[in-house]
């Protein structure tokens, strides 16, 4: 596999077929697999296709990934890949458009691709959290002061939940971190969805808040209290959680002032994949991680992204 040190390394010294040539080795590893049957042999084709010997179907590598029958080069895709996962901030669909140009539109279809693949990925490959964890829940969805007046909520002010979006946060302590838009903040909503992403016997700490409560029935369960200005407790606090939070509507804010609850999800997580990349300090090795990631196999439409349909 060809090295490279930055993105425009890469972009500035390979053509679209060297391009292609450099996802099939990132996705399939020198053995090319079929989207329609993953059993099926794969026979190479005189145009540079494959063809699946179980149904017939030609295919190519894009097939595997958000990239399926788009006609946008690779080189504007990859580098929107990079622009969004591998920035601190993502990137909005204004200032992709400018980057690579094309129009507004096609950017936020492009970085909408990449998010639903990102979010599918991060949904289908969840692996429990352990050891200390800390739980915090944030609402993000910008002040309503500062929309616009078409995008403005009626009769809301302060810290209203009905102008905001909740967002439960779990992340384990120099690991990886979770992230789930939920309806609402209690404990039955919570509570299982703690249960089915942290191991049993696990610490996990919290702040005072009651739909934490019962959280010692199934781990070691230390608390820092907030409303008595406490924030840490011995060994429990919730920082590493709320920086995480600050970093989501810092970014959410900053990059893209409003997102609509529908999509809300797959905005937190790509908040979520560049915070559990952060270690991966090799540009390559993230870029590479983010490609294999998102190579999922089905692509999306324009009229059911604008629909929200999932």
């Amino acid at each position: 596999m060809r090295k490279f040190k930055s993105i425009d390394n890469l972009l500035d010294n390979m053509n679209e077929q060297e391009l292609i040539d450099y996802l099939e080795e990132v996705i399939w590893n020198g053995k090319p697999v079929s989207p329609f049957d993953r059993t099926s042999k794969v026979y190479e084709l005189e145009d540079g296709s494959y063809m699946c010997s179980k149904t017939k179907n030609k295919f190519n590598i894009k097939a595997w990934t958000p990239f399926k029958k788009s006609k946008i080069s690779l080189r504007k895709w990859f580098r929107a890949v990079y622009m969004l996962f591998g920035q601190t901030g993502g990137i909005s669909s204004y200032n992709l458009a400018k980057y690579i140009g094309v129009s507004q539109r096609t950017a936020w279809y492009m970085l909408d691709r990449l998010r639903k693949a990102n979010d599918f990925f991060l949904l289908k490959n969840l692996v429990k959290l352990n050891g200390v964890v800390e739980i915090d829940e944030t609402y993000i969805g910008g002040e309503n002061g500062n929309r616009h007046k078409d995008k403005k909520v009626p009769h809301c002010q302060g810290r209203n939940w009905k102008d905001k979006v909740p967002t439960l946060v779990m992340v384990r302590r120099g690991g990886d971190a979770i992230a789930y838009v939920v309806p609402n903040v209690k404990q039955k909503t919570l509570e299982p969805i703690i249960r089915a992403n942290i191991e049993e016997g696990s610490t996990v700490n919290t702040d005072e808040w009651l739909a934490y409560k019962d959280l010692g029935k199934w781990y070691k369960h230390l608390v820092v209290n907030h409303g008595k200005k406490q924030y840490v407790n011995g060994k429990s606090s919730v920082n590493t959680a709320e920086s995480f939070n600050a970093c989501l509507k810092k970014g959410i804010d900053g990059t893209y002032y409003h997102i609509t609850r529908k999509h809300s999800q797959k905005y937190v997580s790509e908040f979520t994949t560049r915070y559990n990349l952060r270690k991966h300090k090799d540009e390559q090795e993230k870029f590479n991680l983010v490609l294999s990631s998102i190579a999922i196999g089905k692509g999306l439409t324009y009229k059911n992204l604008v629909n929200g349909q999932q």
